[in-house]
């Protein structure tokens, strides 16, 4: 297609069409009763809404060819459509999510769970995800920290770029390929208070050093699209942001795809309070760099004034034009608009069994076992099991933005447990609900009774997935009263109990944490919920997750984040309430964490041997390697994530406590061990300086291997240029 031709043969209005993304409700045929309301309010006629480049919020294959009948039809050029949804972690089969898969640590399988996500939405008429999300998260509070997986910008970057390969292939020529779109731009994922939709403040050498380089690994792997964020950055909407999206974004970064607003954020900037009104709103947001309005029409109302005054240029609306066109080129849609969708596909492809078994696999490699005093795993050969909580048999774990998903198709662990152990007795009771801030047990009889007589007892609490997810922050982190009561009950009646904690963020689990002996942390796992959880109980797989966000011990601690600058008044004893001294420090709790990043137990143990390097003085010509030998010194065989840590002692801007450089997960039978080295670049110590280049200074840096970001071997070094 010559999309040149094209373009030059294009009305004004059709162009300005391309640039507007409408819901999909205004392509229905039987429109005539919902489409009344939508339209009026954004302003434009029918016809004109049929002009629409993109839609999103549609359900199949089915769905999607009818909407691109009609999209077509009232398409002067017959220009398709491109259709585009929130294929977040998983389309109909849903694995785990992000921030659950950030605990993995593991580039392929994250690779191959997007595959397997895009495939199935590309048969059902996908063509864009608005994934990956690579706000840092550092807020527990926010509830969208569950998009994200996690607090570091190394181990962001490559799970992000890693989620880009997955969707997009090699060059979106493949037959299910779907083109990826980053979120947000920039730094959402630390609002004040950690409220939704909350402004954002941060110096630009923060934003610079911290949260952008996720989004810019991102752009690197070749993205095809980026969504500025809601919130405000230094007082401007990203959305009308040139900081962000022409300075760094277009010029530094040189990216040159698609930038698409989030919903109806051109008019948010009215309430912002830096537009007058929608035709302020497009003016700003065209001349920031903006090629997509989603789900508002003021650039398609007001772009032909704009033109006239000369405010803006029709050179701008071209080359944003030209790029929804070329995407539409290369995925093939002028010769097939309906390119993979396919009912027959779609049966065959959605919930099948490769995809349920790789959904439970990353259910289980996302689990993090937070703690174990012996208890786990739990004997096979065990008759009596008690499965207790508002979490037992609920379905409802798939977790926030599942798409297509559906609570009844995910296993639950009651069903998971059964599954595993036909010959066992399985009971269960609820106990309490899953609401926030239930203070009633109803049936804590019941619950006493059963865990009296079982076994083993599996004790399922947590927080539902609708109270996590997009405008759903909390101020309370901690289990309600209620699953409290029924845990103490029931770990008082038998000793011989396991939490499974269901969560879409680090939650505040100190109570808990002091009397039960065994926690698992699950997340929000998604299609096979059940049967995960089932296998890492019962030993059938081993725990290997580690923690990719800080678990706070109190909601005052956050933000919190293992990454923090140093202070010139630390605490000397970080783990306990320090009595006395002016430091940085809290009077009632206390400054560490309860479980800290990178922490994760397993069902065996591992010895890492003294740190080797390969000189003790570092150049720019002569990269440095670091050497340690880890081993499997438990009785079973298991998976540990080697992380690699660095310290510049002394700087011209303050530096972080710590910063994550590396990692490499093994695979060790007993008694195996396994060598690893990782190599430092002089990039690998650069930073922003005071004087604002992106370069290493010379001097004194200490490394540290480990299992967590605790738990540390050192070694010095200086680097010299």
């Amino acid at each position: 297609m010559d999309i040149r031709k094209l373009l030059a043969d294009m009305t004004l209005e059709e162009k300005l069409g391309q640039l507007t993304q409408l819901n999909a409700i205004f392509f229905k045929k039987d429109n005539t009763v919902d489409i009344t309301g939508p339209v009026s309010r954004l302003g434009i006629a029918e016809e004109e809404a049929l002009l629409s480049g993109s839609t999103l919020n549609f359900i199949g294959a089915k769905d999607m060819k009818e909407i691109q009948d009609i999209a077509l039809a009232h398409q002067p050029h017959k220009i398709p459509l491109l259709f585009m949804q929130d294929v977040i972690h998983g389309y109909r089969t849903i694995y785990p999510i992000p921030l659950g898969m950030g605990c993995t640590f593991d580039e392929e399988l994250v690779e191959e769970c997007a595959r397997m996500s895009g495939k199935e939405a590309a048969v059902s008429g996908v063509h864009v995800t608005f994934s990956p999300m690579l706000d840092l998260v550092r807020d527990a509070r926010w509830g969208r920290v569950m998009e994200s997986t996690g607090e570091d910008p190394h181990l962001n970057g490559r799970l992000g770029a890693a989620f880009v390969r997955g969707y997009q292939g090699d060059d979106l020529t493949g037959k299910y390929d779907i083109a990826a779109c980053v979120k947000h731009f920039a730094a959402y994922g630390a609002p004040e208070a950690g409220r939704d939709y909350n402004a954002v403040e941060m110096s630009e050498h923060t934003l610079r050093e911290t949260y952008l380089p996720g989004y810019r690994a991102c752009i690197d792997a070749g993205v095809e699209m980026i969504m500025p964020s809601f919130n405000t950055v230094g007082g401007v909407p990203s959305t009308c942001n040139r900081l962000l999206l022409d300075r760094i974004l277009r010029k530094e970064w040189q990216f040159d795809g698609i930038v698409i607003s989030d919903y109806n954020a051109y008019r948010e900037m009215i309430k912002h309070g830096v537009a007058e009104d929608d035709k302020h709103a497009a003016e700003l947001a065209i001349n920031a760099g903006c090629d997509i309005e989603m789900m508002s029409a003021t650039t398609y109302l007001h772009a032909k004034e704009l033109l006239d005054e000369g405010k803006i240029t029709m050179e701008q609306i071209d080359r944003a034009v030209l790029r929804v066109l070329d995407l539409k080129d290369r995925l093939g849609l002028f010769e097939n608009p309906y390119r993979a969708a396919s009912e027959d596909e779609e049966k065959a492809l959605h919930l099948c069994p490769a995809h349920r078994d790789l959904a439970c696999r990353a259910a289980e490699e996302a689990s993090v076992l937070l703690k174990n005093e012996g208890v786990l795993p739990f004997d096979k050969s065990v008759r009596k099991v008690a499965v207790i909580g508002p979490f037992a048999k609920e379905q409802g774990i798939k977790g926030f933005w599942a798409c297509a998903g559906r609570d009844e198709d995910c296993v639950t662990v009651l069903s998971g447990i059964r599954a595993l152990l036909p010959d066992a007795e399985v009971a269960t009771v609820r106990g309490c609900s899953w609401e926030l801030g239930e203070t009633e047990v109803p049936d804590l009889e019941e619950a006493i009774e059963l865990s009296s007589e079982a076994d083993a007892v599996v004790l399922c609490l947590g927080e539902y997935q609708q109270h996590t997810g997009e405008g759903n922050s909390r101020a309370t982190l901690t289990l309600s009263p209620a699953q409290m009561k029924l845990a103490e009950a029931v770990i008082k009646h038998n000793k011989n109990t396991a939490a499974v904690i269901f969560g879409g963020r680090p939650l505040v689990l100190t109570d808990l944490a002091q009397i039960v002996p065994a926690m698992l942390y699950v997340w929000q796992p998604g299609t096979e919920g059940g049967n995960a959880v089932a296998n890492l109980l019962f030993g059938e797989v081993n725990p290997s997750g580690k923690l990719s966000m800080t678990f706070p011990y109190a909601e005052g601690q956050c933000p919190i984040y293992y990454s923090h600058m140093h202070t010139g008044r630390p605490v000397k004893r970080p783990k306990t309430v320090y009595e006395g001294g002016y430091s940085s420090r809290y009077l009632d709790v206390p400054v560490a964490p309860l479980y800290a990043f990178g922490h994760g137990l397993s069902y065996t143990t591992y010895a890492y041997d003294q740190l080797i390097l390969s000189d003790e003085v570092m150049t720019p010509a002569a990269p440095l390697e670091i050497g340690v030998t880890v081993t499997n010194t438990g009785t079973r065989a298991g998976k540990e994530t080697v992380q690699l840590y660095i310290r510049d002692k002394v700087a011209s801007v303050a530096r972080p406590v710590l910063e994550l450089k590396d990692f490499a997960k093994l695979e060790l039978a007993p008694g195996e061990s396994a060598a690893v080295i990782f190599t430092l670049t002089e990039e690998d110590l650069a930073f922003h300086t005071a004087d604002g280049t992106f370069a290493a200074e010379r001097g004194e840096f200490e490394v540290f291997v480990g299992p967590n970001s605790e738990e540390l071997l050192q070694a010095t070094f200086r680097f010299e240029k």
